[in-house]
């Protein structure tokens, strides 16, 4: 495997997720795979649970890391061609992207989407830039578009948890006081499309997500409709797609509370806003898996980079 770019790199996601539970039994059983060999993780956004468990995998491996944040710790980056560059980059992804390449062996890159410009956001020019120009392997620690790694800690979560063979999961969308993007519901649908599970989606009619990536998805606008029988409950908000950024209405009517979710195990990615986005009684409960979610993205982000550490002795 040459990079971790997207769910789609999974060839097969049981496999990943019955490899990823066994390194868990024994996180330092590969410690010579990554010796000698470094991982460099590029902040262009804050950042804790992505950068601790990634950091933390790599170690697992035997490797060395390299962080650094972009805005804080290095030049502001120019990624357009031809640019004339007298304004506010110093330094252009075409150097910057071979440079790195020469003090690494694998990339890992977080940058998230602008929410001002669809097609700027969905052609993801950071995370592509530094896969055209870096000629490395690039990981993906959550891009404009996507965040393959909490969407592979999610499977691996669910397979913990699940109790029969094809589990209800429901994603449902939760008020919040400012516009965020839609890469983890993104990556979460085209994660749940490969699972043998019942699936569906509840938002607020205006919030639905890229028709092109919901496709084949069931979703449902009365939210009480959905969560009936669910066994696993995703809460994530996300802005309006079709009039992209906006934030259409905080309908604090669909936080998640303990009498919505009934039986059901609770997930959110984190961070989250109590009592905003879900209320104190689920993040408390004893159905929230929240912590185990986090716990299980060191082995999301073990697994992907033992494939590309097998692929690129």
């Amino acid at each position: 495997m040459k990079h971790y770019l997207s769910i789609n790199d999974i060839d097969s996601l049981p496999d990943w997720v019955t490899e990823a539970r066994e390194l868990k039994k024994n996180p330092r059983a590969h410690r010579l795979l990554g010796a000698e060999k470094t991982l460099c993780m590029l902040f262009f956004n804050n950042s804790l649970r992505t950068r601790l468990s990634t950091q933390k995998a790599a170690m697992h491996l035997g490797m060395e890391v390299m962080v650094m944040n972009f805005g804080t710790e290095s030049w502001s980056l120019e990624f357009g061609d031809g640019t004339v560059m007298d304004q506010g980059s110093a330094e252009h992804i075409k150097e910057a992207a071979k440079v790195v390449a020469q003090f690494c062996d694998i990339v890992a890159i977080r940058s998230f989407a602008g929410l001002k410009d669809k097609e700027i956001d969905a052609a993801d020019v950071v995370l592509n830039g530094f896969v055209e120009h870096a000629a490395i392997p690039v990981v993906n620690m959550e891009s404009s578009m996507g965040h393959p790694l909490q969407a592979l800690a999610d499977a691996i979560t669910l397979a913990e948890n699940a109790q029969k063979k094809r589990p209800k999961v429901v994603l449902s969308w939760a008020p919040h006081p400012k516009a965020l993007p839609h890469a983890v519901p993104n990556s979460f649908v085209r994660m749940m499309q490969r699972q043998e599970a019942d699936f569906v989606i509840t938002h607020p009619k205006g919030y639905e997500l890229d028709p092109s990536i919901t496709k084949g998805s069931t979703i449902e606008y009365d939210q009480y409709k959905a969560l009936k029988g669910a066994d696993f409950v995703y809460v994530k908000n996300w802005c309006c797609y079709s009039d992209y950024g906006s934030v259409l209405n905080r309908d604090t009517s669909w936080m998640m509370t303990k009498g919505k979710l009934g039986q059901a195990k609770f997930m959110h990615c984190l961070p989250v806003r109590r009592n905003v986005v879900v209320e104190d009684a689920v993040l408390d409960g004893s159905r929230s898996l929240v912590i185990e979610q986090a716990n299980n993205r060191t082995y999301a982000a073990q697994v992907v980079l033992k494939k590309i550490l097998d692929s690129n002795p």
